[in-house]
């Protein structure tokens, strides 16, 4: 009976513990569900005015002349056709179609080409003037390229590639190395130069080893600098309108002419819109292809640098 009359005092204040410390934490938790809820509903919103003039901009292609005009907005196409989407698709259309993929899978392929190749010598070799080569880099990241359009243009006319698919991809190329350079370096840096050296010891020659061992692993880094790529040689604008004639358009520049506005004819918003949508439907099908690879490229590229 005396033990037990002991042992009685100790327990009760553990337990009498446990339940003033269980107190806060239940209540705790609707606290951190109402902020859950909130943030989730916050990103909704973001999301919602992020999509929404991409929504505007299908919603406005389906519509005609006389109802985007008008005073009262109509949020959705009841009553709308692909009138629009027929007047655009012409022979032009495809023209400027087939130029801007050329251009772009062109630039794309060289400029990951050449990219991979500097990348790969900065990060895996030691040379004379490597760091200098890497501050030029970055130095011709800050030229405005407007500052380039007159030597650009002499130098394209001399060697006769005006108007010419070829010379807007060496261009492009130009532009868009030094960036895809300073991006893939860091995906090459974050592969441990050990994997190779691993793989050379059971037998493997360096460039076998490289492209068994590190080119596997640098997949998702050439997919996220590829759409980089992409992107900016799809949707340029300046350049291809300093190089290219009206006869030999992009689809930027087939796209400024539903825009510009005559004596005779007055602007069809419908008709902008129309083609405002064909013009992204590629990029959105090459993101849904590419995603996957993007979203672990982008990861991996964050880790080390």
């Amino acid at each position: 009976m005396s033990a037990s009359a002991q042992l009685a005092p100790t327990t009760s204040p553990a337990r009498s513990g446990t339940s003033r410390t269980s107190a806060p934490a239940a209540e705790r938790r609707p606290r951190g569900r109402a902020a859950r809820w909130g943030w989730s509903i916050l990103a909704i919103v973001v999301a919602v005015i992020w999509v929404f003039p991409v929504y505007w901009m299908v919603n406005s292609s389906m519509l005609s002349s006389a109802t985007l005009e008008s005073f009262t907005p109509t949020f959705l196409p009841f009553g709308g056709s692909f009138a629009n989407y027929r007047g655009v698709i012409d022979g032009s259309f495809f023209g400027a179609l087939g130029i801007s993929l050329a251009v772009t899978v062109i630039a794309v392929f060289f400029c990951l080409l050449f990219a991979f190749l500097a990348s790969v010598a900065i990060s895996r070799f030691r040379f004379r003037g490597r760091t200098t080569f890497v501050l030029a880099i970055l130095i011709i990241q800050m030229l405005p390229a407007e500052g380039l359009f007159i030597a650009q243009y002499k130098m394209m006319s001399e060697l006769g590639l005006l108007s010419n698919v070829f010379g807007l991809s060496l261009l492009y190329i130009a532009a868009v190395v030094p960036f895809t350079v300073w991006m893939l370096r860091g995906f090459v840096t974050g592969v441990p130069a050990e994997l190779e050296e691993a793989a050379m010891v059971d037998g493997l020659s360096r460039t076998q080893a490289f492209m068994r061992i590190t080119l596997p692993l640098l997949a998702p880094g050439l997919v996220a600098s590829g759409v980089f790529a992409f992107l900016q040689c799809w949707n340029e604008f300046t350049v291809a309108l300093v190089i290219m004639n009206a006869e030999n358009q992009t689809l930027p520049l087939w796209l400024r002419g539903f825009v510009q506005q005559s004596s005779s004819r007055a602007i069809d918003w419908g008709e902008v819109m129309a083609a405002s949508t064909i013009v992204a439907i590629p990029v959105i099908v090459f993101f849904v292809i590419v995603q996957g690879r993007m979203t672990s490229g982008l990861v991996a590229g964050a880790v080390k640098g």
